[in-house]
């Protein structure tokens, strides 16, 4: 039986639908990864998953049980690591494990053997005896996912685990979700980061205003839209006078600014001459091109029309809403 099984499962706060009868199943050791962007509905499906919201409308089941008639199975069958991090800044790092084993009803031996186990693993064991307000917010993510493992889960929700986060932090939790699957742990990936979706999961989900859009292997989601398309940066000229004038060569996929072209090349490389010509003939100077294979954002953007651009904070980082 699947990890994760739902059917039509619907949410409404008053009348927005913020979640559109979806359907989709995780197998049991799989990395589900479940992108969109801010609004589209991901974090709700996840709280309905996890027990702290109830469906207004059709049905899910995790670990074998009911998110509903079986809510107290489904929490003792899951870790769950949500956006925004629900941690006492001033407990150390190593009393808030300890305190996550004494809430799963674990003996006091078990908990600290786990509680040192954990922290060791996710590289907070030198900063075990700190108050977690003094810890940054990788090591905050870090710290949280630890307490999501301490009663060794069937099944592991991470909502956004990575946002903010820089890039060594980022890392550090691929490994950490990457290592955790290969023990057998199947993780439902909340992202809107097409890259952590292509690198981490065996099957993605992709939502957007509540409806899932697109769902398979992150390599067959790309093979079914065939064909690369060649990206041309304008050194100078008209980006519509270029678009028309590269009308002919294929279909024009949305730009990515104001001095880039995107346009399909169902003849691959064979394409790239034409579509400087036809520039060429129109007065067009070509700053540089590239011939680019399909990605999860060509994906996207070809199932829902625009593109998947994670929101920025004032310093720069992505953030969620």
């Amino acid at each position: 039986m699947p990890a994760i099984v739902v059917n039509g499962l619907e949410r409404a706060f008053g009348d927005v639908l913020a979640v559109q009868g979806i359907d989709l199943a995780v197998e049991e050791g799989e990395i589900y990864g479940f992108l969109g962007p801010n609004g589209a509905g991901k974090t709700t499906t996840v709280r309905m998953l996890t027990t702290l919201l109830l469906p207004t409308g059709g049905s899910a089941t995790v670990a074998g049980h009911d998110v509903v008639a079986g809510a107290r199975a489904v929490r003792a069958s899951i870790g769950v690591a949500l956006q925004e991090a629900a941690l006492d800044p001033l407990m150390t790092g190593r009393e808030l494990i300890r305190l996550q084993a004494t809430l799963q009803g674990l003996p006091a031996a078990e908990g600290r053997r786990r509680a040192d186990s954990l922290l060791e693993r996710v590289d907070l064991a030198d900063a075990a005896e700190r108050r977690v307000g003094e810890y940054s917010g990788g090591m905050q993510r870090r710290l949280d996912l630890a307490a999501a493992l301490v009663h060794e889960p069937r099944v592991l929700f991470l909502d956004e685990p990575t946002t903010g986060l820089d890039p060594v932090s980022r890392k550090t939790i691929w490994d950490e979700v990457r290592a955790l699957n290969d023990g057998g742990t199947t993780v439902f990936l909340t992202t809107q980061y097409l890259e952590e979706a292509d690198q981490l999961a065996d099957q993605v989900g992709i939502i957007d205003s509540g409806r899932i859009v697109a769902e398979g292997t992150p390599d067959s989601l790309k093979a079914e839209l065939g064909h690369p398309h060649i990206q041309l940066q304008l050194a100078e000229g008209s980006i519509a006078a270029a678009e028309e004038a590269c009308r002919a060569i294929g279909r024009l996929l949305p730009p990515t600014d104001g001095r880039t072209v995107l346009v399909e090349a169902e003849n691959g490389a064979a394409d790239i001459p034409r579509a400087i010509r036809a520039l060429d003939e129109v007065g067009i100077a070509v700053e540089s091109l590239e011939l680019v294979r399909p990605t999860l954002d060509d994906v996207f953007v070809a199932r829902t029309g625009h593109r998947l651009e994670p929101e920025q904070e004032a310093g720069g980082e992505p953030v969620e809403a």
